[in-house]
């Protein structure tokens, strides 16, 4: 039983035009194919079974005047939410997802309201088996078969959190941080493989973490090679400094 105040029902109206749009945008464009796509199926291959279980949800988040922090603060509670949300069995919890509405941030906040609190949240997310995508009129994030085509733009913006699944793979490798390369794909790792599957992305997976954890072993080899040969210059300049400073060392100097 759904029992409503005159105002719920006030911001249910204010709220319900900003979910009709966003179901809409959903059903008609993420749900179906595109010829700029770049394969076959539709924009996002797993919608059509969320909208057949119903397994949707969404939430309209206003967020005026709201700071960075604040909003990460919302973001991450509705990630309990979305954890506690039924079907939890693994097999039912993959088509589910939440959809937070943000109808009040400005284009010109996109980056750092939407894009930012992705880019700062992503690993918590992940962490848990997770995915949080980013989405909004100006995103400039190429698809993966079609580097023209850009999937996660929509009217309104928005975050949208789901599970994992093994082709998310190139969102998790495709960072320039190499310590959060390293974070994504244990995790990946950690979710999905058992140690006896051959599957084309855990092989890929395997083969990402070794390279990204080499490469970070050398950056940290040169560094501490760079630190010690800048302490040994140093040591020298101050030795060089003391001698040229006395003149009984500069006599010294150029009698050698």
């Amino acid at each position: 039983m759904q029992l409503y105040t005159p105002i719920d029902i006030d911001h249910i109206q204010q709220d319900l035009p900003f979910l009709i749009e966003i179901k809409e945008w959903v059903k008609n464009f993420l749900a179906k194919p595109s010829p700029d796509l770049g394969r076959s199926g539709s924009v996002c291959p797993f919608i059509p079974h969320a909208l057949n279980s119903n397994s949707i949800h969404l939430a309209v988040i206003r967020a005026r005047n709201l700071e960075a922090q604040q909003v990460e603060e919302i973001v991450l509670r509705y990630r309990e939410t979305f954890l506690e949300l039924e079907p939890r069995d693994k097999e039912g919890a993959i088509n589910k997802a939440i959809l937070l509405i943000f109808p009040d941030i400005q284009l010109d906040d996109t980056s750092r309201l939407i894009d930012g609190v992705q880019q700062k949240l992503k690993a918590f997310f992940v962490e848990q088996g997770l995915m949080l995508g980013e989405f909004h009129n100006r995103t400039e994030t190429p698809g993966l078969h079609n580097p023209e085509f850009r999937p996660l733009r929509s009217p309104i913006p928005l975050l949208a959190i789901r599970f994992m699944v093994e082709s998310d793979l190139p969102f998790l490798q495709n960072t320039d941080d190499i310590s959060l390369r390293i974070r994504y794909l244990e995790a990946f790792l950690k979710r999905f493989d058992n140690g006896e599957r051959k599957h084309i992305n855990l092989v890929n997976a395997r083969q990402a973490l070794a390279l990204a954890q080499a490469q970070l072993k050398q950056e940290t080899l040169l560094t501490s090679s760079g630190n010690t040969c800048s302490t040994s210059v140093s040591d020298r300049s101050e030795q060089m400094h003391s001698v040229v400073s006395c003149p009984f060392a500069s006599r010294w100097m150029f009698n050698q």
